[in-house]
């Protein structure tokens, strides 16, 4: 099949207009019309219904449209792996996030991933309560733990190492923690609706879980930046990643609390993206740019 035809029925039938379609690819109104209807026989099925007045899709149209764009996108995505076809990458890219982390490490590096792409737009989804990808029909997001979903395919950016931490005014203030159990005597910040953590001391001896059952929550909060923010102004102890308050601990503003336990979840950041679809050469692109300026080496790590 020639793809060259089933690119310029894509655009026709977005465009409903199979001369403006074949101007915008290069073709004078007799060439475009000849090369559809070369597809239409072809495919044995009349794509378009056309009068002097109107082009409207048939319902063969209709029904082989989503084909056709699959196969336009198997095609760029296969020039994309090939390293060609930069230049002609194109469309709206739709990305779901972390508010806190895009806001840290992608919004800043839009700019220039916007300039090497000037085809490309980007629509953001960001909150830190997860969202469906299929169902809201997002190309790509980002995650903070393994893909469990069997539609979906992943690929890792990033460890998620995390930590617990409070300020140093709160520790003054309250006293330092040096086991787990003193937790049960704090005021702990807590993310909504996350699952307990294993707590474990170096020595490995030694196992508890974050938040402990008998702790006194104070804040319950849905977004890191705001845990950040209140951890800073001394309201209390909360478990963080790395990539959330690096700089704070560089700067003293949050310190480690029972720096001996680790938590050990295996956490780490990915990339994921619908399994039914195509790695578009838009979505391939953005991966290998995001792989490129935030996780070889992580930021947070140098």
């Amino acid at each position: 099949m020639d793809t060259s035809g089933v690119r310029l029925f894509v655009l026709a039938a977005d465009m409903l207009n199979i001369s403006a379609a074949g101007r915008k690819l290069g073709l004078a109104p007799s060439v475009a019309s000849a090369r559809l209807s070369k597809l239409e026989i072809q495919l044995k099925a009349d794509l378009f219904h056309r009068s002097t007045r109107k082009v409207s899709l048939s319902i063969e149209g209709a029904e082989f449209l989503p084909f056709a764009r699959e196969i336009i996108a198997q095609e760029d995505a296969a020039y994309a792996a090939l390293g060609r076809g930069n230049s002609n990458v194109s469309g709206t890219l739709r990305f779901a996030s972390s508010s806190t982390f895009a806001q840290r490490y992608i919004v800043p590096i839009l700019p220039e991933f916007l300039q090497c792409y000037p085809d490309v737009n980007v629509e953001l989804k960001l909150s830190d309560t997860q969202v469906n990808l299929i169902d809201g029909g997002f190309d790509l997001a980002l995650r903070n733990y393994a893909v469990e979903d069997s539609s979906l395919i992943g690929r890792r950016l990033a460890k998620d190492t995390r930590v617990l931490c409070a300020s140093p005014d709160y520790l003054e203030r309250n006293g330092i923690p040096h086991s787990p159990d003193d937790l049960n005597h704090h005021q702990l910040l807590i993310f909504m609706n996350s699952k307990p953590r294993r707590l474990i001391s170096l020595t490995g001896k030694q196992e508890y879980s974050f938040p402990p059952a008998k702790s006194l929550s104070r804040v319950v909060c849905d977004d890191g930046a705001s845990m950040r923010i209140a951890a800073i102004a001394g309201g209390g102890i909360c478990m963080s990643s790395i990539w959330n308050i690096h700089a704070e601990l560089k700067q003293g503003s949050l310190v480690k609390v029972l720096p001996d336990y680790q938590i050990d979840d295996h956490a780490a950041i990915w990339l994921v993206y619908p399994k039914s679809n195509v790695l578009t050469s838009k979505v391939r692109v953005f991966i290998d740019f995001l792989i490129e300026k935030i996780a070889s080496p992580p930021i947070w790590e140098t």
